[in-house]
C-alpha cells in the first residue's frame, strides 16, 4: 500500500512510469538565489517535557519550490522531523503513532539500546497503532538521527521525510564549553539529494535506481532548497548527518578554508583534526567547528560522488554527479563570546584487536542473481549470526561493484584495517558506519543484548537494504 492516499503520492511511491520513461532523471531544476533561509527542525528536550516525547508518522504536501506542493511524509511536520535531545543516565519515554496508511517502523541510527527497542523491521507499527518505547540512554554524548527500517520499504520512506536527528549529551562534554546553542552556533544540517520533475519531488523506480541506489540531481538541507543561514561570527558547530539514501557527500568550503573534526559516529573524537575536506557516506554523522570570525561570506560545498559506480550499465548516472555544489551559504552576523579551541576532547579505549574472540568475514554481493550478504538474500526469519554478550568480535567486511556503507545496529565498532594496511584518517573514533569500497576490518564490541529480537548489519544504500543486502544477528 501507498504511504499515502492522495492520487499524486500514488505516482510518487510506486513505479514512476513517466518520470523514468521521459529521460526525467537527468534533467536539472531551475536555478535559485540564495534565498531560502534554512529551516531550523524544532528542538524536543527530553528533560523538559512533561510525559512522553510524541511523534506522528503523517503524510504532509511540502513546497520546495514556489507554487508547486509535493507529496510528502514527516514526524511532527510534513517533510523530516524534529531534533530530539536526550541525556546520559536518563530513561526517555517516547510515544509513536502511525498515521499512514502502511506499516512504518522507527529506528535510533547509532542507539545503543536493548534490540527489541531498536525500531529495525521486527519492531513494525502498524497504520492507526502507537509503539510506546522506553530507551536507556546509556551512552556518550553524540550526534545521532532517527528514521523508518520497514524491509522492503525504507527507501520509499525514508526519501518521502521520514527521518529526523537525535543528539545524546553528558557532563563531559558540556564541560568543554563547546558551541550549543541550538540553531544558533550549534546547527544539525541534514543533507540529502532529491528528483525533481517540473519542480515537484518524483520517486523514480528503475533498475538504475535499485542498482546503484536513488541519487538526484537537486540538494536538500534539513528539506530547504539551497538555503542560508545567518550565524554568529565566530566559532560555530556543524551537526552533519548523510541522510540520502545513497549518495555520498565530499564537503569542505568554498574558500577553501580549515575547519577542525571533533567527533564521528559514536562521539568526540580524543582531539580536534584540522581538514580542508571530510567524507561522509550514508548514514554517517560527523561534528565539525568552523571560525566564521573573518565574517566572509562562504558556502559548505561538495564535490564529485566517488561512490559512483563509472561501468558498463551506470555510464547514464555520471550526469547525476554534481562537482563544486553549494548545499548551504553562511553569512555570519553579529559578533559572538570568545572561544577556545580544546586541545583534548575525551579519552577512547586503546585498540586491542587481541581480545577478539572470533573473526567472521561479511561480503556484500549484487549482480544479475540480486542482492545479499555472504550469498544468502535477507529473511526476516534467518538469524545469521549469534554472538556472546560482552564480547568483542573482527568483521572482515568486502563488496561487489562499488563501495557500500555497512551499518552495524546496537554496536560501537574501531576499524583497524582498511585494504590490508592502516586506518585512514576518517576511519579514526567510534563508529557505527563504515565506507567499504575495499576490504575492511573493524573491531566490534557486543555490549547491547539482542534475546528477544536480532540487530541488523547492512548496507546502508537504502536500495540495496530493501533488496536483500542485509543480516540479522543476536547478541546472547
Amino acid at each position: 500500500m501507498p504511504i499515502m492516499t492522495r492520487r499524486h503520492f500514488l505516482t510518487f511511491s510506486a513505479i514512476a512510469g513517466g518520470a523514468t520513461a521521459t529521460g526525467g532523471l537527468l534533467l536539472s531544476p531551475p536555478s535559485l538565489a540564495k534565498t531560502n533561509p534554512l529551516l531550523i527542525p524544532p528542538l524536543i528536550d527530553a528533560r523538559q517535557q512533561i510525559g512522553p516525547i510524541e511523534l506522528t508518522a503523517q503524510a504532509g504536501e511540502t513546497h520546495f519550490y514556489p507554487n508547486t506542493p509535493s507529496f510528502t511524509a514527516g514526524y511532527n511536520g510534513h517533510f523530516l522531523g524534529p531534533t530530539i535531545r536526550v541525556h546520559k543516565g536518563d530513561d526517555v519515554e517516547l510515544s509513536i503513532k502511525n498515521t499512514l496508511n502502511e506499516a512504518t517502523s522507527i529506528h535510533w541510527h547509532g542507539l545503543l539500546i536493548p534490540a527489541e527497542l531498536d525500531g529495525g523491521p521486527h519492531q513494525l507499527i502498524a497504520p492507526r497503532e502507537t509503539w510506546q518505547p522506553v530507551l536507556p540512554i546509556r551512552q556518550k554524548a553524540a550526534s545521532l538521527w532517527y528514521h523508518s527500517h520497514v524491509h522492503g520499504r525504507t527507501a520509499a520512506q525514508v526519501y518521502a521525510g521520514l527521518a529526523g536527528m537525535m543528539i545524546v549529551t553528558d557532563e563531559e562534554e558540556q564541560a568543554l564549553d563547546l558551541p550549543s546553542d541550538y540553531g544558533v552556533n550549534d546547527l544539525p544540517l541534514i543533507l540529502q539529494d532529491r528528483h525533481f520533475i517540473n519542480n515537484e519531488m518524483q520517486l523514480s523506480n528503475n533498475m538504475m535506481d535499485i542498482m546503484h541506489g536513488r541519487r538526484g540531481e537537486t540538494f536538500l538541507v534539513n528539506g530547504t532548497l539551497q538555503p542560508y543561514a545567518e550565524i554568529p561570527r565566530g566559532w560555530v558547530r556543524l551537526r552533519l548527518l548523510n541522510g540520502a539514501n545513497a549518495r555520498s557527500f565530499a564537503l569542505s568550503f568554498s574558500d577553501k578554508r580549515s575547519f577542525y573534526w571533533i567527533a564521528s559516529e559514536g562521539g568526540l573524537l580524543e582531539q580536534p583534526v584540522a581538514l580542508t575536506q571530510l567524507s561522509l557516506i550514508p548514514g554517517e554523522r560527523a561534528e565539525i567547528l568552523v571560525d566564521f570570525s573573518d565574517g566572509a561570506l562562504v558556502s559548505l560545498v561538495t564535490q564529485d560522488d566517488t561512490s559512483m559506480p563509472m561501468m558498463g550499465m551506470f555510464n547514464r548516472a555520471k550526469n547525476l554527479v554534481l562537482s563544486g555544489s553549494s548545499l548551504v551559504t553562511f553569512q555570519p552576523t553579529e559578533s559572538s563570546a570568545p572561544f577556545k579551541l580544546p586541545i583534548k576532547l575525551t579519552s577512547l579505549p586503546t585498540v586491542m584487536p587481541d581480545i577478539a574472540v572470533r573473526e567472521r568475514s561479511f561480503h556484500m554481493n549484487m549482480g544479475m542473481n540480486g542482492f545479499g550478504i555472504n550469498g544468502q538474500s535477507f529473511s526476516m526469519k534467518r538469524i545469521n549470526e549469534q554472538v556472546k554478550l560482552g564480547s568483542s568480535e573482527i568483521w572482515h567486511l568486502s563488496g561487489d561493484m562499488m563501495g557500500h556503507p555497512f551499518h552495524i545496529h546496537g554496536v560501537h565498532f574501531r576499524v583497524i584495517a582498511r585494504g590490508g594496511k592502516k586506518p585512514l584518517v576518517r576511519d579514526q573514533g567510534l563508529k557505527d558506519t563504515v565506507w567499504v569500497n575495499e576490504p575492511v576490518s573493524v573491531l566490534v564490541n557486543f555490549d547491547f543484548p539482542a534475546k528477544q529480537a536480532p540487530f541488523m548489519y547492512h548496507c546502508h544504500i537504502l536500495e540495496h537494504e530493501d533488496n536483500g543486502m542485509m543480516g540479522q544477528f543476536k547478541v546472547v
